[in-house]
């Protein structure tokens, strides 16, 4: 994953791409790998840095969705529990199995949700993570201590997968790369080109390290930009209809003690319409999410006040100790990527089954779905790409596929250190020891194998750092930019805005003072 050797190969091929896939978060990157396992010529354009967007501010959780299983929405979540058994196999160093406790605190919570919860066993089948049982309260309180215990009664303990979305998202490019896809950052895509019977043949993109504008041709053009699906679809057609309907989610982090042990709590049902989760992560007590419409998506959404109150006032009904606002260390909003559904549909209820739309000109648009069906939906596009493209049929391979950075993967290795910098290296005493334990063999690292070309890049995605701690990365930005300008020749302008642009991002992971 170097980027200037991915530039070259993309501006120097002559023929066209069998596919061109836009959006680099997920839903894109799985593309490109399946397209490049099947054997197909594939390069993929990502406006920004990869999962930028929606795919590094998930939940962390890999699962069948017990929410859309109280909608009645079978086939997702049999589909999802599926997936998520594929991926622990694909990506075992990534994927593991978190045991969640659902409290009761009425009296016909444990036979209701017992039941459902065995239906959720049931439809994971062989691809099950354990099976879900009753709890008495001392087995409750066990699991989780620090529960609050006026009306407690018991509880049901169930199984699903945790993850880091955006270490998950970068070992796929690396796989990507690895079997042939050509993968680029910071290279929005300006123009779609069509021919002069109106069919979609090329695209044009622009370096933005360099400025120079570029034109990739290609037999299938796949939008894959999530949130962001329309503006590409009005690129295409100026008058195409919007399909997608944007909603909020935002999580809360705070300090691992209002969540010691290993187990998670999920309420099954708020006054949002949603599941909350607390979740332990990277030693960190991970609260969310909101459900919020949105009239208009960016690249950094912001937690509104409301959402912030929502999530600590429910979390407050459950914990013993009642989270403020002073207690959070950072905070992050995502965007999902909802197809649209009849006028009136609160986005709550919006499915997250995945829709394909092919324009007239043959722009192929990927929505919906989630990151847990991320290989799925890869290979629903793909399938579809072969035939507008009438490329040669190939069966999908990526169900066996391992994902780089597995034990039993043939990626190229690397150093422990370098391996997990992204994910399990930021402990707590990492936290706290010098410039917040990251070091320059690290960042050159990121920068010469994984494309990280800001502050934000390393600090946000390579490593997680400012979704545990935003007063940290703050400080850790002079640190981290001297050792990008020396890698990238970048001059003493450059350190100083990129830690201004910087902090303008992570102010937004602290919340207001009220």
């Amino acid at each position: 994953m170097n980027r200037d050797i991915s530039l070259q190969r993309i501006i120097d091929r002559r023929e066209s791409w069998d596919i061109a896939v836009i959006g680099g978060g997920a839903t894109g990157v799985g593309i490109a790998v399946d397209a490049a396992a099947r054997g197909y010529a594939v390069c993929l354009l990502e406006q920004s840095d990869f999962g930028k967007a929606t795919s590094s501010r998930s939940t962390k959780l890999v699962h069948g969705g017990v929410r859309y299983l109280q909608q009645g929405n079978i086939a997702l979540v049999t589909e999802a529990l599926h997936e998520r058994g594929i991926l622990k196999n694909n990506a075992p160093h990534l994927v593991h199995d978190l045991a969640f406790v659902v409290p009761n605190y009425q009296w016909w919570e444990a036979s209701f949700y017992g039941v459902g919860l065995k239906a959720y066993d049931l439809l994971a089948g062989k691809y099950g993570f354990g099976k879900s049982r009753h709890l008495s309260r001392q087995e409750v309180l066990h699991y989780i201590p620090t529960l609050k215990t006026d009306g407690l009664r018991g509880g049901v303990l169930y199984h699903d997968g945790q993850f880091d979305d955006a270490r998950l998202l970068i070992d796929l490019a690396a796989t990507a790369t690895r079997i042939g896809a050509a993968l680029l950052n910071y290279a929005p895509v300006t123009h779609l080109v069509h021919d002069a019977t109106g069919h979609l043949h090329a695209l044009r993109f622009t370096d933005s390290e360099t400025g120079q504008t570029h034109t990739v041709a290609a037999r299938c053009v796949i939008n894959a930009t999530g949130a962001f699906s329309d503006q590409l679809r009005h690129m295409d057609n100026p008058a195409a209809a919007g399909i997608i309907a944007p909603s909020q989610g935002v999580h809360l982090v705070l300090e691992r003690s209002f969540l010691s042990g290993d187990t998670a709590m999920m309420v099954p049902h708020t006054s949002d319409g949603r599941v909350l989760f607390a979740i332990p992560w990277h030693n960190r007590t991970l609260l969310g999410t909101t459900d919020t419409a949105l009239e208009n998506v960016a690249l950094e959404p912001v937690p509104q006040d409301q959402e912030i109150d929502f999530i600590l006032e429910t979390a407050g009904q459950y914990l013993a100790r009642k989270p403020k606002r002073s207690d959070i260390v950072s905070m992050f909003a995502g965007i999902r990527p909802l197809v649209k559904a009849p006028q009136n549909t609160a986005t709550a209820a919006l499915s997250r089954d995945h829709t394909i739309d092919i324009s007239s000109s043959g722009l192929l648009t990927i929505a919906g779905g989630k990151w847990t069906t991320y290989r799925r939906m890869a290979e629903d596009a793909v399938d579809h790409a072969a035939s507008i493209g009438s490329l040669p049929v190939r069966d999908c391979i990526t169900r066996s596929l391992k994902i780089s950075g597995s034990q039993n993967s043939d990626a190229i290795e690397t150093s422990p250190s370098k391996r997990t910098a992204g994910s399990a290296r930021l402990t707590q005493s990492d936290l706290t020891t010098g410039p917040c334990g990251i070091t320059a063999e690290e960042i050159i690292y990121f920068i010469r194998h994984e494309m990280a070309r800001t502050i934000d890049d390393i600090l946000a995605r390579r490593t997680r750092l400012l979704f545990l701690d935003a007063r940290v990365a703050i400080a850790a930005a002079p640190h981290v930019a001297q050792t990008m300008a020396t890698e990238l020749a970048r001059d003493k302008p450059w350190i100083e805005n990129q830690v201004l642009e910087f902090n303008a991002i992570a102010k937004h992971y602290l919340p207001p003072v009220t």
